[in-house]
């Protein structure tokens, strides 16, 4: 199964698939990166960049770019890298030849309407087959990543040999990768960590300190790992890549466009008006409807989620989730 080469086709054509094609290109890999967007194809065909989502990066030669997914057809696996609550309408639109391959999913998210995680979606869509599924996922901004900065994620897939190849074929000097066959806990991780991301940014923009996001993270995973327990996840997957580092990164960053969207709430905006100016997508906002959804499906408490979901969605104050959350019934930790 492994050879020294592949051809490989990257659905999606925003920043940190972009960096993951540098990733693959950079091992020898021959990389055809798909997007609607005829700009961003012209890009990266003629100046060999992607300046609308990942400016400033070089990308090798080995990358090219197209707008008609047949051009894909010849490629030995793919790479998923649109945004979860799109991809439904992006297979159903341009019929990508998929069949019978690998398909590693990039997206974190849950579809909203479905409550369906990434895997999930393309079963239900492609009838994929187990192995023929693995997610990437873990602490691993794509401006770093692009630049070579050292970075550790996990693959998991229901079959382990296809999580090693996935393994093999990105793993470098710079992108290490590790292999895990919960596929719930490591999905359901990447998604859920941007809801307790917008908290941090909230913690950030009502100008409170370290001990308070220090709270939010601890806390915020025992939700996460709670709902993942009553899903089928492995409670210890959470203590990992897919959860608390991908949730540190994701609350501590700069990069992170779930925590700029959580600061500008804290500071008194309205969510329409911050999504309104973002190039790129946030997941976590339409990850945290589907969250708090999950959690009374799932009857499971989980009390961060719904404060950020009335921040949100029924304009309640930051200030008072805050108190809300500090003054609930006192009890023992775990």
């Amino acid at each position: 199964m492994f050879n020294s080469s592949y051809r490989i086709g990257i659905i999606g054509a925003g920043s940190w698939g972009t960096a993951v094609a540098r990733v693959l290109a950079l091992n020898g890999h021959k990389v055809t990166m798909w997007t609607f967007e005829s700009n961003v194809v012209e890009d990266i065909n003629k100046n060999h960049n992607n300046s609308v989502y990942l400016p400033n990066v070089l990308l090798e030669r080995n990358i090219k770019a197209t707008s008609d997914p047949n051009e894909l057809k010849r490629c030995d696996f793919y790479v998923l890298g649109i945004p979860t609550q799109f991809i439904r309408n992006a297979f159903d639109t341009y019929k990508f030849p998929v069949k019978d391959k690998i398909i590693v999913s990039l997206s974190k998210g849950i579809e909203r309407k479905t409550l369906m995680r990434v895997s999930e979606i393309l079963d239900d869509i492609l009838q994929i087959k187990p192995e023929h599924f693995a997610v990437l996922t873990g602490p691993s901004h794509a401006e770093e990543v692009s630049i070579k900065v050292p970075t550790t994620v996990v693959t998991a897939s229901p079959e382990l040999d296809t999580a090693r190849f996935i393994q093999k074929t990105f793993s470098n000097s710079f992108f290490r990768v590790y292999s895990s066959d919960d596929v719930i806990g490591c999905e359901l991780g990447g998604a859920l960590k941007n809801v307790i991301a917008i908290a941090a940014g909230i913690i950030d923009g009502l100008g409170f300190g370290d001990n308070t996001k220090a709270a939010i993270i601890t806390r915020g995973i025992a939700e996460m790992t709670r709902l993942g327990d009553k899903m089928g996840a492995l409670p210890r997957t959470f203590s990992g890549l897919s959860g608390i580092g991908d949730l540190i990164v994701t609350c501590m960053s700069k990069h992170s466009r779930n925590r700029h969207v959580g600061e500008q709430l804290g500071r008194g905006r309205k969510l329409d008006s911050i999504l309104g100016e973002m190039v790129m997508v946030a997941e976590g906002v339409a990850t945290c409807r589907s969250a708090v959804d999950l959690a009374k499906k799932h009857h499971t408490e989980m009390a961060i989620f719904s404060e950020v979901y009335k921040i949100m969605f029924e304009g309640k104050e930051p200030h008072r989730a805050t108190e809300y959350l500090m003054s609930r019934t006192i009890k023992g930790e775990h």
